[in-house]
């Protein structure tokens, strides 16, 4: 009897349509957050802008970056070959 391996597919991605979709979001929205900070008009970036509101877009980036990484997509999970 001939144990034979079951090769997986080597083409396979490791995340499916909707987390690279979600990544690219992410990405976009911690750039958003970036451009907020410069666009902030006090001395040294020490306004409402630069201070307050970019940081917590930044933020909100690196949230939806870590969900598009943690989050399972379930067309991707189903294609078996």
């Amino acid at each position: 009897m001939t144990n034979y391996i079951k090769m997986e597919n080597k083409n396979k991605l490791a995340f499916g349509r909707k987390n690279y979709i979600l990544m690219l979001v992410g990405i976009a929205v911690l750039a958003v957050g970036f451009i907020i900070m410069t666009l902030d008009n006090k001395e040294y970036g020490l306004g409402f802008m630069g201070i307050t509101l970019g940081p917590i877009v930044v933020m909100a980036g690196f949230v939806i970056e870590l969900f598009a990484i943690m989050v399972k997509d379930r067309t991707h999970e189903n294609t078996k070959d």
